[in-house]
């Protein structure tokens, strides 16, 4: 197994204690049996939800609280977003890795209070933007002091409720950071295509990991859930939690 893969898995969001520790158990699970080291991930507030009554999360506070329970209890390394310059300090001390999100991946002083924390940094590409462009959101991390940062593709979108992914942007991106990673389940989206919510298709995503893969990823981005069709955000795009670990054998 190429230890240089990164995956990252969990669920969207952060809806209760009890739902980060069954997906925490089976990716522990699927750590020891494959041996690999998947990355936890759940986000506290889901701050761009497309209706202002769609579920965010427990807040920053409560959510790293949470968080902070999973990487002991589980010891495992923590992603986690961040939307604020003044979040990049206080989530640090509980997460590994963090996570700026697609829209706001050109905002300089989020870019650089992230960098700034020691963490490493995990830069989405916008919808709008071209795999060359991430060059600059890139640098601006690195100029700030970042120890490591990575790049994921996530699509592209042109309106009409859907997102097109343009492979070449991989190869693009991994000529620029250490790692590309392949957010293989927001990349199925629908944006606001299920009457004020997300809507997706999850069927795609193993084939988005494999073509991913073909194009030189070398990270893999998975939200997962144990019952998606109840999961309060992302849940059409979301893989089975159950289905993780036949998605994951077929990248190594």
């Amino acid at each position: 197994m190429d230890n240089n893969i990164v995956f990252i898995a969990g669920p969207c969001v952060i809806e209760s204690q009890m739902l980060l520790d069954e997906v925490a158990s089976e990716i522990v699970r699927l750590n020891r049996q494959l041996g690999i080291d998947i990355i936890f991930k759940s986000s506290f507030d889901k701050a761009n939800r497309t209706s202002i009554s769609s579920f965010r999360g427990p807040g920053m506070a409560r959510g790293l609280d949470m968080l902070a329970q999973i990487k002991e209890k589980y010891n495992l390394r923590i992603l986690t977003d961040i939307h604020e310059s003044c979040q990049a300090s206080p989530v640090a001390e509980v997460a590994d890795v963090l996570q700026i999100p697609a829209f706001l991946c050109r905002q300089t002083d989020l870019l650089i209070a992230a960098a700034k924390t020691g963490r490493t940094v995990n830069i989405k590409k916008a919808q709008f933007l071209s795999g060359d462009d991430m060059r600059y959101p890139y640098e601006k991390a690195i100029e700030a002091g970042a120890r490591e940062v990575w790049l994921t593709e996530r699509g592209n979108s042109f309106g009409y409720n859907n997102l097109v992914v343009d492979f070449r942007n991989i190869p693009t991106m991994a000529s620029i950071a250490p790692h590309c990673i392949m957010d293989c389940t927001h990349s199925v989206q629908r944006p606001g295509g299920a009457g004020g919510s997300t809507g997706g298709n999850r069927e795609y995503v193993p084939m988005m990991a494999l073509a991913a893969k073909a194009f030189g990823a070398n990270g893999y981005f998975f939200e997962v859930h144990p019952n998606p069709e109840q999961a309060k955000s992302d849940g059409p795009n979301m893989l089975y939690l159950k289905d993780l670990e036949k998605v994951i054998k077929s990248l190594l």
